[in-house]
């Protein structure tokens, strides 16, 4: 980032309440208010949103979708992961 340009944003909004927030977008603001109303302006013009949450890009850290079988490998073959690979304990009367 050059000094003379402001910080990315990620814009995430939320249709209604009790639905998840889903990302909208991205935008540059000075800081987390203007970033946070320019979401509002930008992403919810059509009173379809309840609530906007604004991160900064930086702040992100995510996953390689080029290592996706690795990362997101499959429990298959991780038996210690079920139930049924313990035994159950004697005398323990709520298992």
């Amino acid at each position: 980032m050059t000094d003379n340009q402001w910080p990315l944003w990620e814009a995430f909004v939320r249709s209604s309440r009790g639905l998840s927030h889903v990302h909208a977008g991205s935008l540059h603001a000075p800081d987390a208010t203007m970033a946070l109303r320019n979401a509002r302006d930008l992403y919810t013009r059509r009173n379809e949103g309840s609530s906007v949450w604004v991160v900064e890009s930086d702040a992100i850290t995510a996953s390689d979708p080029d290592s996706k079988g690795g990362f997101f490998e499959s429990a298959q073959g991780k038996a210690y992961r079920h139930a049924t690979y313990y035994t159950k304990s004697e005398g323990v009367k709520h298992l």
